[in-house]
This record gives structure tokens, C-alpha cells and sequence, in this order.
């Protein structure tokens, strides 16, 4: 979702109402908006989530705009640009951690939190006028709207060669447009793929022959669970849920103008080597 300049700034949206969505109360949240520096965090291969909680721990202890007594919770924001704000992560505050105070600072037991876990750098809010004031009170939230939530981050195609996916993930790289790069590669080969069912440890050799490609026959499995195959679907027949235990890899590619008959041959060959006919899923 990227609302426009106008509409961004009338507040359409804003942290506010994504905070009210997640049941969280703005009292109990302390908005940090960071920069990158020298002696902080230097740059983007800084901002992880253990990075950012080590050093926001760490407060002064005099003319600190962290209040004496903070929050529970502690959303982190990246300056963008401007009053552009990216969101890093959410840290649940246990209190300050006295035994460590000095005469300079104090230091706090910070948490990972699963607080907006879902838009960490892809959430985009405008911070209030004053950007000089880093820290804010969570009733701020209401006054910073929404900007930019991006899409999430792109799944690379790892190579046929390195495919293992449960059916969990299959589901997502038939359907989800992380996966995009996986749909274009499968659906440009024909193959040899395996099924494993972890649950017993037996195996089904498939093939994915002529216009059907393997994105065409993988997605078949996504939407029933056994694609046809005769023993995979009495096995989801006595449980619906088995094809959960189902994990998917590929044992050989073939490109588009390969035979029939080519695929065929490899297919005969892998179920021979694997005794998928004898003690697997195999059928024929």
C-alpha cells in the first residue's frame, strides 16, 4: 500500500489506528525514531534487530528524552528522509537494569517484541514536526500518519538443484508474490520431482511432462494435497491434515522441448533407484 503525498498527510491512516488494530494501548508504547552516525548505528547493515536493542538500551541519565519511568513498550523507527520513518523493530521494556547504572548511564532490559513483527522495515510513518524530539510519548501515534507499507521482501529462486520446500511453502510459491521468481523458473521446465512424507519416511517419484510444467503440477498439489497420486490421496482421505508432512524437492529438469518419452525414462529410473515401488508411494 503507498498512499499518496496528500493523502498520507490528511491522516487517512495512521500509526495510531495500526497500534488500536494489534489491541495495543498508545499509554503503554514510547515511540524512538534513530539516525545513522559514526559512533551509533553506522548504516542499513546495522539495523538488525539485535543491533538496534543493544544500542537503545543504553540511555543518558541526565537531560534524556526518555522519561524516568518509560513504557512498556518501545517501537524503533529509521529516519527515511525527512520526517519519513521506517520501522525497525519493538522491544517490551522489563524496567531498568540499576546494576549497571553509572554516573553517565542507564541501561534497560529490553526484549525482542512480536509487536507489528509483520511490517518491520516495510512500515513508512511521517514523525511529527519536530524530528529534533526522538522520543515520543505513544500518544504522538495519532499525529504520524501512514506513508508507504511496501511490499514484502522478494524470495530468491535458490536453483532446482537446492529446492526443499514443506507444503506449508508450497502453498505460498504457488500463490504469494514473494515467490514470483520461483513461479517464472518452474513453470519454464519440465522435471522429475520427489514427494517425502516425513511422518513415515516414504517417498513418491513424479513427473511433470509436456505444457503442465512443474509449477503447473506442484500447483495441484497446493490446492488438494495429493495432486491424483493414488496412495497420497488415501493417505489425505484417513486425514485431511497429512499433507502437512509432505515435503517437496526435485530430482531432475528438462527443458521445454524435451520428449515424452525422455521424461519418462528418467522417471522409471528414479523410481527404480529409490524403491519408491516397492517400499514408497508409488503405485505403478
Amino acid at each position: 500500500m503507498q498512499p499518496t503525498e496528500s493523502s498520507s498527510s490528511r491522516g487517512d491512516l495512521s500509526l495510531a489506528d495500526l497500534l488500536s488494530v494489534a489491541g495495543v494501548a498508545t499509554d503503554d508504547v514510547l515511540l524512538v525514531r534513530h539516525t545513522y552516525s559514526a559512533d551509533g548505528l553506522t548504516g542499513p547493515q546495522d539495523a538488525t534487530v539485535e543491533n538496534v536493542l543493544t544500542y537503545t538500551r543504553v540511555q543518558a541519565l541526565r537531560q534524556s528524552k526518555i522519561p524516568r519511568d518509560p513504557p512498556v513498550l518501545w517501537l524503533n523507527f529509521m529516519a527515511d528522509g525527512k520526517r519519513r520513518s521506517r520501522f525497525l523493530a519493538a522491544y517490551e521494556n522489563r524496567g531498568e537494569v540499576l546494576a549497571e547504572r553509572t554516573d553517565v548511564k542507564r541501561y534497560f532490559d529490553l526484549h525482542p517484541s512480536d509487536v507489528l513483527v509483520s511490517l518491520r522495515n516495510r512500515l513508512v510513518i511521517e514523525w511529527s514536526n519536530d524530528t529534533i524530539n526522538w522520543a515520543k510519548a505513544g500518544g504522538n501515534a495519532d499525529q504520524m500518519p501512514v506513508v508507504e507499507i511496501a511490499d514484502p521482501a522478494r524470495v530468491p529462486f535458490p536453483g532446482f538443484d537446492k529446492v526443499l520446500i514443506t507444503y506449508e511453502e508450497l502453498l505460498a510459491v504457488a500463490e504469494d508474490s514473494r515467490y514470483a521468481e520461483w513461479r517464472t523458473a518452474l513453470a519454464a521446465v519440465q522435471g522429475i520431482y520427489l514427494v517425502a512424507d516425513t511422518s513415515s519416511g516414504e517417498l513418491y517419484v513424479g513427473k511433470a511432462d509436456g505444457t503442465e510444467r512443474l509449477l503447473g503440477r506442484w500447483s495441484t498439489y497446493a490446492r488438494d494435497g495429493h495432486g491424483g497420486n493414488v496412495a497420497l490421496r488415501e493417505l489425505a482421505e484417513l486425514d485431511v491434515t497429512h499433507r502437512r508432512h509432505l515435503v517437496f524437492s526435485i530430482l531432475r529438469v528438462f527443458g521445454p522441448t524435451a520428449t515424452t518419452a525422455e521424461v519418462d525414462v528418467a522417471e522409471a529410473h528414479y523410481k527404480r533407484a529409490l524403491l519408491t515401488r516397492q517400499y514408497g508411494l508409488n503405485r505403478n
